[in-house]
């Protein structure tokens, strides 16, 4: 029995293509996590008070706290203030890391890969 495709979407040849087209956009969308992987983040909380260094792989690199704000009578805020700082470089590696998969998988239409189904 043969299946019937839709002219132009059957055959050995495009089944081939395919796949190289596959294992291509794989390859690409390997180096591209390294990449990704490898970059580093700098996010400021509190206009400026603490700064957070994350790495791609969302690993805390350094925290800096202005003197200014470690007030011993109001640790709560500082807290706060840390937690919006560590919360925000999570979301900008995330966000980083989505848009750019995303010009590799934009024709696909899997969760993380738009476009798939």
């Amino acid at each position: 029995m043969r299946a019937n495709y839709p002219k132009g979407m059957g055959g050995a040849p495009n089944m081939n293509a395919m796949i190289q087209q596959a294992q291509k956009m794989q390859e690409d969308m390997a180096a591209l996590q390294e990449e990704l992987d490898s970059r580093e983040y700098e996010i400021s909380a509190g206009g400026g008070a603490v700064t957070v260094k994350i790495s791609g792989k969302k690993q805390i690199l350094s925290l800096d706290i202005a003197p200014e704000v470690v007030d011993p009578d109001d640790i709560e805020t500082l807290s706060d203030i840390l937690v919006a700082a560590v919360n925000e470089a999570i979301k900008r590696v995330e966000d980083t890391n989505s848009a750019e998969m995303s010009k590799i998988t934009g024709a696909l239409g899997v969760p993380g890969m738009p476009g798939l189904f």
